[in-house]
């Protein structure tokens, strides 16, 4: 059983930058893949990046390439998304995911525990 906290979610405005974090407890992380996605009003939830245990693998959304970084300290038992030039339509409730699987995936299914939340507002 693992337990994610999301934090670091706001205001902010376009072109400004956020940094999500998630932080674990009753595992350590270092056995799971870690995601984050987002879904935003009337949409479905989205893959935003993925991250495998070690670090050495990272994938990203094409929306988000270029802008967004996925990161994982295992010793801190934390994720984090390091959010740069953010757009409006970034604009959703972001969450972090973990995944025991053997190969990094995209798919919400295949993600085992969730955490809450974080919200994250774009102003334009």
């Amino acid at each position: 059983q693992v337990q994610l906290v999301e934090s670091g979610g706001g205001l902010v405005q376009a072109g400004g930058s956020l940094r999500l974090s998630c932080a674990a407890s009753g595992r350590t992380i270092s056995n799971y893949r870690m995601g984050w996605f987002r879904q935003a009003p009337g949409k479905e939830r989205e893959f935003v990046a993925g991250i495998s245990r070690s670090s050495g693998s990272l994938n990203y959304a094409d929306s988000v390439k270029g802008r967004f970084t996925i990161s994982r300290d295992n010793a801190k038992n934390t994720v984090f998304l390091q959010m740069n030039s953010l757009k409006p339509e970034d604009t959703a409730v972001y969450y972090c995911a973990a995944d025991g699987s053997a190969v990094l995936s995209s798919a919400p299914s295949r993600y085992d525990y969730w955490g809450q939340g974080t919200q994250v507002t774009v102003s334009s």
